[in-house]
């Protein structure tokens, strides 16, 4: 096989098996940075702006027990969690993410990363999100924390 035929049909094979983007991909990532920025910021009313009024969360602990929390109760423990972090800032990074879904629904597999001075831990996030009046929003949240 020539040199063009072999590149042109590699071409082809890699661009058949990567996934395709998703249709609102730009609008979903601008969200996903919203959450992590305001989170990092302590922005407590800006990071609960990124969720639905009726979201859940779920964390699911490292032997698969699992507890649920409305977004207030959620958002109140995120409050108290930075407060109680003292002179070390928490900043919550994304690592990775993976997206799927389609222009109502998505849902975004992220990894993380919180650093705290010299100190870190990591996770996985799980959000269902939904497109509403125009605006995206997380309807769940299901994490873990290595």
């Amino acid at each position: 096989m020539n040199a063009p035929r072999f590149l042109l049909l590699l071409l082809l094979c890699l661009v058949s098996c990567t996934r395709p983007a998703h249709p609102r991909q730009a609008e979903i990532e601008a969200l996903l940075q919203r959450y992590f920025s305001t989170w990092s910021a302590q922005d407590m009313a800006g990071y609960a702006a990124c969720f639905d009024a009726t979201a859940r969360v779920v964390v699911v602990k490292k032997d698969g027990s699992s507890s649920s929390q409305a977004l207030a109760d959620f958002v109140d423990l995120q409050k108290r969690g930075h407060e109680s972090a003292g002179q070390g800032r928490m900043v919550e990074t994304p690592t990775f993410t993976r997206l799927s879904g389609d222009a109502r629904v998505a849902v975004a597999e992220v990894g993380w990363r919180i650093t705290r001075g010299q100190r870190s831990a990591a996770g996985v996030d799980y959000f269902t999100l939904a497109r509403q009046d125009g605006q995206w929003r997380i309807v769940a949240l299901v994490f873990y924390q290595d």
